[in-house]
């Protein structure tokens, strides 16, 4: 299915796999609104992809119902919802040192933000469209400082499933990544992010660890597959097998 003309809301588009998605919708012809918490981050991104004539910005907390509300009351109609959007900062701990309010970021930006866009947005979306949402391998191959990151990634594909039979015709879905190099890694390994992501690396059937724009990819399949929901996408290069 040909995305060209349609109206895809990215939050998360501001880096990362987001921004990935949005240069691959732009070049595909849609029209993109990338939203995220820091102005300056989405301002970046919008020189990043050309300052495309297509391409509009929204400054959100999706943890935040008021701001979804507004954000959706003023985007309008809609064929396309994504989400890539993860606040782990202090959550990647042993328990003996979690931060529970760094818990709740996590379980705010990654399972009540999507259940707010679904709540907000669904009404928006055309009866062809579809939500796709970022959930993750720690679900499936949890580490010890992983508890609260597993446990999100679970819920959220919980609620993908749910969604999809309760929104139905629309469509959702998630994607599964494994490990990807992006800027989220910082605050999990710090300055041990290279000699981690090549141990990694090295296990996996691939040989390499994932990049943005492989998790972009599958989103965008998702986007354009009409026979696909309640599903998770696994983009992990054959992690669950090692």
């Amino acid at each position: 299915m040909s995305i060209s003309n349609q109206k895809i809301l990215i939050v998360g588009g501001g880096s990362g796999m987001g921004l990935a998605l949005a240069r691959r919708c732009v070049e595909a012809g849609a029209e993109i609104i990338i939203a995220g918490r820091g102005e300056q981050r989405l301002r970046e991104a919008r020189e990043a992809l050309g300052n495309p004539a297509g391409l509009d910005m929204a400054v959100v907390d999706i943890a935040r119902e008021d701001q979804v509300a507004a954000l959706f009351a003023r985007i309008g109609a809609l064929d396309h919802i994504v989400s890539t959007a993860a606040d782990i900062e202090g959550a990647y701990r042993l328990l003996p040192e979690l931060d529970l309010k760094a818990a709740q970021r996590a379980v705010d930006s990654k399972l009540f933000g999507p259940l707010l866009l679904a709540k907000h947005g669904a009404r928006q979306l055309a009866v062809s469209g579809s939500m796709t949402f970022v959930s993750g391998i720690a679900a499936y191959r949890p580490a010890a400082r992983g508890s609260v990151v597993a446990a999100v990634n679970a819920a959220l594909e919980g609620l993908v499933r749910a969604l999809a039979v309760e929104l139905a015709p629309i469509r959702v879905n998630a994607v599964s990544p494994g490990w990807v190099d992006t800027e989220i890694w910082a605050q999990v390994a710090g300055d041990r992010k290279a000699e981690m992501l090549a141990a990694m690396a090295e296990r996996l059937p691939v040989g390499r660890v994932g990049q943005p724009a492989d998790i972009a990819d599958a989103i965008f399949f998702l986007i354009g597959n009409g026979f696909t929901t309640g599903t998770t996408l696994h983009v992990e290069g054959g992690h669950r097998l090692v």
